[in-house]
């Protein structure tokens, strides 16, 4: 379910009007998060790590208004709930799309994402069988400990998902840590936004 917003009494009116006008209205920041906590669950509970802070993201994102914001057409839409289009990894090197449905609990979240994951892998398709404007693009590079990342765009279309990347973890001292990369529209999203998202994402790590 959306809802269409009243951008006349929106209190970020103009700043969307301004922000919307740009070329390139998405702006990105990286920071470290700190991981150890859900890594030891993961591996304690033999779960898929990358499926429980994945999980996390999403009830982060989902507690955030800003971040379930989308244009269309020139209006926007609150939506109910954003869901995940991660990257998957094949065997043979490439990947594919996906579509993750979002869900309260993480038990059901990771059987149906677990399922999901296997069709990736099993298909050559690179766009997923699931898609829309209510999602958030993620995606993993668990070989970079990266301290930037840049995304490829088509400027001909619009588009206001955010992207989230992961990259590799590591070890210091007896801590785990991670960096995330969150690029997001600045006509529906502000620093405030980004910020609220990293603490309760921290949080729920």
């Amino acid at each position: 379910m959306k809802t269409e917003l009243d951008l006349e009494n929106w209190n970020r009116y103009e700043h969307f009007k301004f922000f919307s006008s740009f070329d390139e209205p998405f702006f990105g920041i990286t920071v470290r998060v700190d991981c150890t906590k859900t890594y030891l669950e993961s591996k304690e509970n033999n779960t898929s790590f990358f499926l429980n802070y994945l999980h996390k993201s999403l009830v982060a994102a989902n507690s955030i208004d800003a971040f379930k914001y989308r244009i269309e057409e020139d209006k926007v839409f609150h939506y109910d709930q954003v869901n995940a289009s991660p990257t998957i990894n094949r065997p043979n090197g490439t990947f594919g799309f996906s579509y993750m449905e979002y869900k309260e609990s993480f038990e059901e979240f990771s059987r149906l994402a677990m399922l999901v994951m296997k069709k990736v892998r099993n298909s050559d398709s690179l766009i997923p069988a699931g898609e829309g404007q209510n999602v958030i693009h993620y995606s993993s590079l668990p070989w970079l400990n990266f301290t930037s990342v840049s995304h490829a765009r088509h400027f001909k279309f619009m588009d206001s998902c955010p992207k989230i990347s992961f990259g590799k973890m590591t070890k210091l001292d007896k801590t785990y840590e991670m960096p995330i990369s969150i690029h997001v529209n600045h006509a529906l999203v502000d620093g405030i936004h980004v910020g609220e998202f990293v603490d309760k994402f921290q949080a729920l790590l």
